[in-house]
């Protein structure tokens, strides 16, 4: 059984919801100008973008360290 992890504001969100939330809220283009990955820069789709950060750990922690910013 997996551990509860009741102080992880991450736990039992998905990437794609996160990575719409922000779409939603700043747009690609912005969003490529406050994280600077080229799939958010470089004709970007939800669907490249989520293969690039599940390929890429550190793309990853910027992502959701944005998204933590804005759901306080």
């Amino acid at each position: 059984m997996p551990e509860e992890q009741p102080n992880n504001p991450l736990h039992g969100v998905k990437l794609k919801d996160v990575l719409t939330l922000l779409v939603e809220k700043y747009g690609w283009e912005e969003l490529g100008e406050r994280i600077n990955i080229n799939c958010f820069k470089s004709n970007p789709t939800m669907n490249s973008s989520l293969k690039f950060l599940r390929k890429e750990q550190w793309a990853r922690d910027k992502v959701e360290n944005l998204y933590l910013k804005v759901i306080k």
